[in-house]
């Protein structure tokens, strides 16, 4: 029984500084996501400019473009917070899609995406 401690009292260190490492792990991701998120933030203002009547189409396609470059900006952060944490693809992907899918299509999953990574339980 004597050698049974101290076997135990390592494998509880060993799990015990694995779920410590894990957190950091996720942290890193929410702090990622959180950074894609200021771009989609950024990106979903210029969108919706460019939803105001009035304006000129060649204004209209500029604004649209450079909510899509933003976007584009973004996917390095998504990107990161996906490869520390799994649970971040769909995020990554999303933003991924605007280039093939008009932004206006992607404003509520973007939208709720990053309200859960703004979260203050930022889980998905």
């Amino acid at each position: 029984m004597a050698r049974l401690a101290p076997k135990a009292a390592l494998a509880f260190a060993v799990i015990l500084s694995g779920l410590a490492l894990a957190s950091c792990g996720t942290g890193g991701a929410v702090a990622d996501a959180r950074q894609a998120c200021g771009y989609v933030q950024r990106a979903l203002r210029i969108q919706q400019q460019s939803e105001s009547p009035g304006l000129t189409n060649v204004r209209r396609v500029a604004l649209e473009n450079r909510a899509i470059a933003i976007l584009v900006e973004a996917t390095p952060y998504a990107a990161r917070a996906t490869s520390i944490d799994g649970s971040w693809n769909p995020l990554m992907t999303t933003i991924g899609e605007a280039q093939r899918v008009p932004i206006t299509d992607l404003v509520a999953s973007l939208t709720r995406l990053c309200k859960v990574a703004n979260s203050s339980s930022p889980y998905l």
